[in-house]
Order: structure tokens, then C-alpha cells, then sequence
């Protein structure tokens, strides 16, 4: 019987696998027999990864880029071509959120910088997403076959307190996946998207946890409203990017997002 889970025939570029959740992305990929490209401007934690995941018996090589110029980007997806071959899977895993473009007791909504504002949908959609499937989706779909996946978040669906500017950016990823999903169709590409919960990793670890590591309120109150009433862990969003990733497993799933939340977005009262 077909292993409906074997990459080994793959190529995946992961930009963000120097941060938690798209490192363990990364090393799952590998893992399933994918040749991993990571994509990042920190070499020191970019070789780290790739060091870990030759350890562990995959193959991987770091790429220096910087998602926000795609001249970086092109010279990045030329060396990888040369190095692992053509990519057939690219993992959009980068973003984050800027203090300034957040909402709080000190700062009102209407106070939020401009520039701030749009920092944030350039981390989350310009170099998070339209950049790297510009360059990388853009030669799937030539070549006729691919998966995208791009990492959304449970703020694209229900607009957390605070963060607002990255709420809208994660909202408007599942847009865009969407769009690029009907796009690509009939060229052997698909798109689709993953929504985590809350995992504590370095960007939201602090709204989370006090210094002796006990919840914050902020926290207690996701917990509360997440019917696991846990925080997911890093390996748990594995699965579902190689499901997604292989065209066996997946190969009529298109403009789908997929939601590894713990049920977060399913509780109401």
C-alpha cells in the first residue's frame, strides 16, 4: 500500500523554521523524508536547525533571506534549486506582531501608528505570504505541482482583544490563501492554511507567563475559554503540515484552513 505520508520525493522551503512553530515544522518535514530549505535572516539559528535535523537524519540547508525583498528570495530559490532540487512544498511560517500596533491602557486604537500598523502586515502578509508565493508559487505552478502552506492564526477568525493589527494581517493570510487556492487549481498547486491556538513561543510568551511562570490573566482567560484548557505544543501542528504537504494524502484539499486550536474557536458560552 502507497505511504500516503512519505515527502521523500520533495523539496520544502520553510521560511520562519528559526522560530518554534516553523522549526518544528521543518523538522517533521524532514522527518517524512523531505529535503528541507530553511529560509531566514539568522544564520546562527537557521544552521542550528539544520543541524538538528541532520542529526536526526533528515537533510537540510539553510538559505539566507530576508522575506521582505524578493530579490532575496530569487537568489535564495536559485540556490536551493542547484543545491536540493525544485521545491514542490513552501511553508510560510513567519510573522509576528509589534507592541506599537496593539491596543492597551496606555495606547487607544486610533493612536496606533501608521507605520506601525503596516510593519506588522508586512511581517504577516507581504513577506509572510504574497512575496515568497510570488516566487516560489508563482515556478509551482509552471512546473504543475505544489503545496502552500501558510500558518493563520485563531485571531483571523475571532478578533482577539489588543491585537489588532495582527488580527487583521492573520485575516487577511486566509484571504489570500483562498485566493491563491482557486488561482492554482488547475496547475497542480494547492493552497491551503493552518490556524494554531495559542502555543507559547518567544513572541507571546511574556503575555502569557509571569517570571516565575505562573499564567497571566490574559492567559488564564484563553485557558478558560479553550476547551482542552491547555496550550497546544509545538509537534502537535506536524501532522497536519504533512498531511497537507503530501500530494497523497491531501490531493483534493485546496482552500481549506485547518484549525489546531484545541477547540478554541469552537466554545461560545
Amino acid at each position: 500500500m502507497t505511504n500516503l505520508f512519505d515527502l521523500s520525493d520533495d523539496v520544502a522551503v520553510v521560511i520562519g523554521a528559526t522560530g518554534v512553530l516553523g522549526g518544528a515544522i521543518a523538522e517533521g518535514l524532514a522527518a517524512s523524508g523531505s529535503k528541507v530549505a530553511i529560509i531566514g535572516r539568522n544564520a546562527e539559528r537557521g544552521e542550528a536547525r539544520v543541524a538538528a535535523i541532520k542529526k536526526a537524519g533528515g537533510t537540510a540547508a539553510f538559505f539566507s533571506a530576508d522575506a521582505l525583498k524578493r530579490e532575496e528570495l530569487h537568489a535564495a530559490h536559485e540556490k536551493i534549486g542547484r543545491a536540493l532540487g525544485a521545491p514542490t512544498i513552501l511553508v510560510n511560517a513567519a510573522g509576528g506582531n509589534d507592541p506599537k500596533a496593539t491596543v492597551t491602557a496606555e495606547q487607544k486604537f486610533e493612536n496606533i501608528p501608521t507605520a506601525n500598523w503596516a510593519s506588522v502586515f508586512d511581517l504577516n502578509l507581504v513577506g509572510g505570504v504574497f512575496l515568497p508565493c510570488q516566487e516560489f508559487g508563482a515556478a509551482m505552478a509552471q512546473r504543475g505541482r505544489g503545496s502552500i502552506i501558510n500558518i493563520a492564526s485563531v485571531s483571523a477568525h475571532l478578533p482577539l482583544s489588543r491585537v489588532v493589527a495582527y488580527s487583521a494581517a492573520k485575516a487577511a493570510v486566509v484571504n489570500l490563501t483562498q485566493f491563491l487556492a482557486r488561482e492554482w487549481a488547475r496547475n497542480g498547486v494547492r493552497v491551503n492554511s493552518i490556524t494554531p491556538g495559542f502555543f507559547p513561543a518567544e513572541q507571546n510568551r511574556a503575555l502569557l507567563f509571569n517570571k516565575d511562570g505562573t499564567p497571566t490573566p490574559r492567559a488564564q482567560s484563553i485557558l478558560g475559554h479553550t476547551p482542552m484548557a491547555r496550550f497546544g505544543e509545538a509537534g502537535e501542528l506536524i501532522g497536519v503540515a504533512i498531511f497537507l504537504a503530501s500530494g497523497k494524502a491531501s490531493s483534493f484539499v485546496t482552500g481549506a484552513d485547518i484549525r489546531v486550536d484545541g477547540g478554541f474557536l469552537a466554545q461560545t458560552i
